[in-house]
C-alpha cells in the first residue's frame, strides 16, 4: 500500500474529509477549531491560492491532532514544498508519473487522481493503491467507479472521491466497500471561510459525522 497501514486506518475511521480553499493564513486556527469541535479529523487543503503553503503550516501548528493533507499537488516541487509544512499525506486530481515518483522518494503518501482504467493501471504501476477518484460525480459517480474498478479489485484497490459529494450523496459512497474516505468541500465552502462562520461549519462538520455513524462500518 502507498499509504502506511497506521496513517491509512485512520483515515478510515475518520474518513470525512474537508476539502478546503485559503485565502487567508490567519482563519486556520479558527477553521481548525470548528472542524475539531465538529467532529471532522481529516482536511485536504488545496494548493490553488498564494497562501496554501503558509495555511497548512498554521493548521499543523494549530492542530496537531488533524490528519493533515495537501490537495492539488502538481510537481515535485510542491511536493517537497507540502513536506515541509509537516503534511500526513498528499493527493493531486490526475496521475503524474514525476510527482507520484517524486512523493516517493521524499517518503510522502500520495494518491493520484483517477477517472479512468488507464488511470488506475498507471499508478498501480507505481504501487499505489489508495487512488483519488475525480471528479466522481461528473465521471460517472460511484457506478462508473464500481465497473471501473471491478478488473483491479484482486490488487487490493481503494478509492476517495472527490468532487460533487454533498451531504445527500455521503453515505451512499461512504458505504461501499471500495471507499475508505470521502472528500467534500460542502463542509467548510469558501463563502463561509470568508465570512469567518465557524457556526456553520461547525454545523456541517457535526452533520456530516452524524450521517456516518450510521452506517454499521462505523458501529463496527
Amino acid at each position: 500500500m502507498n499509504f502506511p497501514k497506521s496513517l491509512f486506518d485512520r483515515i478510515r475511521e475518520n474518513p470525512v474529509i474537508a476539502v478546503l480553499t485559503l485565502e487567508d493564513p490567519a482563519v486556520a486556527p479558527d477553521l481548525a477549531g470548528a472542524l475539531l469541535s465538529g467532529g471532522v479529523r481529516g482536511v485536504e487543503l488545496t494548493l490553488r491560492t498564494p497562501a496554501a503553503l503558509e495555511s497548512l503550516k498554521r493548521l499543523r501548528a494549530a492542530a496537531p491532532d488533524l490528519i493533515l493533507g495537501a490537495g492539488t499537488v502538481l510537481t515535485p516541487e510542491q511536493v517537497l514544498q507540502v513536506k515541509e509544512a509537516g503534511v500526513a499525506f498528499a493527493v493531486s486530481p490526475g496521475f503524474n508519473p514525476r510527482v507520484v515518483r517524486a512523493a516517493q522518494e521524499a517518503g510522502v503518501p500520495f494518491a493520484p487522481g483517477i477517472c479512468t482504467p488507464s488511470d488506475i493501471e498507471g499508478a498501480l504501476e507505481l504501487g499505489c493503491t489508495l487512488l483519488k477518484y475525480f471528479p466522481a460525480e461528473t465521471s460517472g459517480g460511484l457506478k462508473h467507479l464500481r465497473n471501473m474498478a471491478a478488473p483491479y479489485l484482486h490488487l487490493g484497490v481503494q478509492f476517495i472521491p472527490l468532487g460533487g459529494l454533498n451531504e445527500a450523496n455521503m453515505l451512499d459512497y461512504l458505504g461501499d466497500p471500495l471507499i475508505p474516505a470521502i472528500g467534500g468541500s460542502w463542509i467548510a465552502p469558501k463563502e463561509k471561510i470568508a465570512a469567518r462562520d465557524w457556526a456553520a461549519i461547525e454545523g456541517n462538520a457535526r452533520r456530516a459525522v452524524e450521517k456516518w455513524k450510521t452506517l454499521p462500518r462505523a458501529r463496527a
